[in-house]
């Protein structure tokens, strides 16, 4: 009995042991995990990413983006820009590149936008020259943006071209050169071609806006649309072209009306008004169903008839320029319906590289109604082709023009035209620092949720898409020529149309 007593407390007090040790040793694997846990959150600014830790090696593998929301200053203190924000970032994708995405062909006009300086580069000179029509000069000095104001811009188009620039920044840190350049927000294209030309001539001063033409050189850059146009209350692209894929899948392109739809502001040019001849009437049905877009009543109405996502009701859309280019070119060949395209004297960053009877169909500037009229009567008798060639243009935009895309063509431009320069790029005394919580924050109304809407959240988590090279000179002869000829044939099928019309009468 007395043995059994002296063994009884040894038992209990090694089991004590054991849960002692077991304890600590549990307690040891919680802090491991946590101090992982908290490496890991290093990463993720003020949001935790998605964490998964290999078994085997103890391995972090992010598999999500970090993300930095604004850090917006309240009690009317000065908003600052954060000093949390990654100066550079490490892509998945970086060592191995055999998986990088080659970019669209479209990027391919990067290469033609800045021929002019190829020889000579760009000096400060040159710069300089280009402030005559600039709204802003644009300065970034080691991944940071400054802004040298001149003038103020139509709407907010200045505001959302900047938050562009700015979301950029975000998306690639530390791997946009340090550059200046000239934005002139308006529409047309003022850098003349003639006016460089001959052996005693300067070279063109480098100036950036929406569109150019055949016989300027101003740098085309992405519209201020793409991140919201708050006045009219049309979202960033990224919700936008969402919608649009839900107002196609409304309507099967051979269920809808079987005839072509414009909706807009006739007064900014002849040339539209000179459409609204075409419309329906008692006396002549062109096929075509036109609308004027009154603007101040639709704001008055909270914008409920100008969802661009719900007018994707007809078999044919048209688009016509206006003063210059249109923003609406993208919505329209984004419907799925055939893009009836009156003949353009513009073009933004993208539309060089569509091609007539594929991704739209061709239309005469000067004889418009019955061009509209052939159109209409040659695709409903088609009807698997014109489909085809809406379906074209639709998967045009919906791939080759989603955001990530829009970015890879900024973050190509810039860093193209970086390499051009012949100076060092310094901040003006001034030029005031500029990021997203300085504009957002101090936004209200469709401007404020436009911006939070459109916010990069966090660094890229793969590289920018691979540049294509610059067309050979033969190559770029050839696709004119095939571009012209394919509106030829346009044009000859429909003068066969009107003549067989004209003998049956």
């Amino acid at each position: 009995m007395d043995r059994e007593l002296l063994i009884r407390p040894q038992v209990k007090k090694g089991l004590a042991t054991i849960r002692t040790l077991l304890f600590l040793l549990v307690l040891f694997i919680a802090v491991i995990i946590y101090s992982l846990w908290i490496d890991a959150s290093k990463f993720s600014g003020q949001n935790l990413t998605n964490v998964i830790i290999s078994q085997k090696h103890q391995t972090l593998i992010i598999t999500r983006r970090p993300e930095y929301p604004l850090n917006c200053i309240i009690n009317n203190q000065t908003q600052t820009c954060p000093t949390n924000y990654p100066k550079t970032s490490k892509t998945k994708d970086q060592e191995d590149t055999s998986s990088k995405t080659e970019c669209p062909n479209y990027f391919r006009w990067i290469h033609e936008d800045l021929r002019p300086w190829n020889a000579t580069g760009i000096s400060r000179e040159m710069v300089e020259r280009a402030k005559t029509t600039a709204h802003f000069r644009l300065i970034i000095v080691k991944g940071k943006a400054y802004l040298e104001k001149y003038k103020k811009s139509i709407q907010t188009r200045d505001a959302f071209t900047i938050w562009g620039i700015l979301q950029l920044l975000r998306r690639y840190p530390g791997k946009i050169p340090d550059l200046e350049l000239m934005f002139d927000c308006d529409d047309r294209p003022v850098i003349q071609s003639s006016d460089y030309r001959g052996p005693n001539k300067t070279g063109p001063p480098p100036l950036f806006r929406y569109c150019g033409d055949n016989w300027t050189e101003d740098i085309v850059f992405p519209d201020w649309s793409f991140w919201g146009w708050a006045e009219i209350n049309i979202n960033p692209w990224d919700k936008l072209l969402i919608d649009l894929k839900e107002g196609n899948n409304r309507s099967r392109w051979i269920d809808r009306e079987p005839y072509a739809y414009w909706k807009g502001n006739p007064f900014v040019a002849e040339t539209r008004k000179d459409l609204l001849t075409c419309n329906v009437s008692d006396q002549q049905d062109w096929n075509a169903r036109l609308f004027i877009q009154d603007w101040i009543l639709e704001s008055q109405q909270e914008f409920k008839q100008s969802n661009v996502a719900n007018q994707c009701t007809h078999r044919y859309k048209i688009y016509i320029e206006g003063y210059a280019w249109s923003v609406s070119e993208k919505y329209i060949l984004a419907c799925d319906s055939v893009t009836l395209l009156v003949k353009p004297h513009y073009y933004d960053f993208f539309t060089r590289s569509l091609k007539p009877v594929e991704h739209y169909w061709p239309i005469r500037e000067d004889d418009k109604c019955k061009s509209i009229k052939f159109a209409v009567d040659w695709g409903n008798k088609h009807k698997q082709k014109a489909q085809a060639i809406g379906k074209a243009a639709s998967d045009f935009i919906q791939e080759g023009l989603k955001m990530d895309y829009v970015y890879d063509y900024m973050f190509h431009l810039l860093n193209e035209y970086g390499k051009l320069l012949r100076f060092t790029p310094q901040v003006p005394g001034g030029a005031a620092e500029l990021c997203s919580e300085i504009m957002a924050c101090s936004a209200d109304g469709f401007e404020r949720e436009f911006m939070m809407e459109s916010l990069v959240k966090g660094p890229s988590t793969t590289s920018p898409c691979t540049m294509p090279p610059p067309y050979k000179p033969l190559v770029l002869a050839a696709f004119y020529r095939k571009q012209l000829n394919a509106a030829r044939q346009v044009e000859k099928w429909e003068n066969g149309y009107w003549e067989s019309l004209n003998k049956k009468q």
